[in-house]
């Protein structure tokens, strides 16, 4: 079996580490504006290139990061009008978004993918008691209402992302001020963000358990893998 990230590691180094470095290291005194900005991006820059060669494989959300963190710094170090980082806020939630809604479009949505697998449960035996119970057409429009849903929850974080980064990041890019901003910004992401898209995930995850309770009459125990 691979080996799970560490979301500790994870949070350290894309997170906290950048944020430190923007609000308290960025000033004329320390780093300045526009290393401190670069030293900051660096960590989750390196943090995503490292989890590309250890697991040998592109992952469309690493590179979705990876492009972010570009326009980020792009708009730091051009000095660009704030509004274009309100924007990257926003579009980057809100094309993952849109690339799981057109998923359910096309009859192959995404949260099947994440949640419905070999890793998380004992599909073989949900779809052939599915089948068994000839509730499998039942079954896809719960998981295509669930893929809706999913949407959603990035249709929120755009657009709250949009509303926190006009709210918080006033100075003009490039100086200090700007880069505490940022860090500020991104420390308030999580209690804004994170944790309600958390919330709203469990949810999702409890109606598809249902949704698979009720159309197989499968125990918890017998959907998924607790070992």
């Amino acid at each position: 079996m691979q080996k799970q990230n560490n979301p500790l590691l994870e949070l350290i180094f894309n997170i906290v580490v950048p944020s430190v470095i923007l609000m308290k290291f960025s000033g004329e005194d320390a780093l300045g504006p526009v290393n401190g900005l670069i030293v900051a991006l660096a960590f989750p820059l390196i943090y995503g290139v490292f989890e590309l060669i250890k697991y040998k494989k592109y992952n469309f959300f690493s590179i979705l990061g990876f492009v972010s963190v570009l326009m980020t710094g792009g708009i730091g170090l051009l000095e660009l009008d704030n509004q274009w980082l309100a924007v990257k806020e926003a579009l980057v939630p809100g094309l993952i978004g849109l690339v799981v809604w057109i998923s359910g479009l096309l009859g192959k949505p995404l949260v099947s993918k994440l949640l419905i697998n070999d890793t998380v449960m004992k599909t073989d035996m949900v779809y052939e008691q599915l089948k068994h119970n000839n509730s499998e057409q039942a079954f896809t429009h719960s998981l295509a209402r669930a893929n809706y849903f999913f949407a959603g929850t990035f249709a929120f974080s755009a657009v709250v992302n949009y509303f926190l980064a006009t709210y918080i990041v006033t100075s003009p890019s490039g100086t200090p001020e700007f880069n505490e901003e940022l860090g500020q910004l991104t420390i308030w992401s999580y209690p804004m963000i994170v944790i309600p898209s958390m919330l709203m995930m469990f949810a999702i995850m409890y109606f598809i358990w249902k949704s698979i309770n009720k159309h197989t009459q499968l125990s918890f125990e017998q959907v998924f893998n607790t070992q």
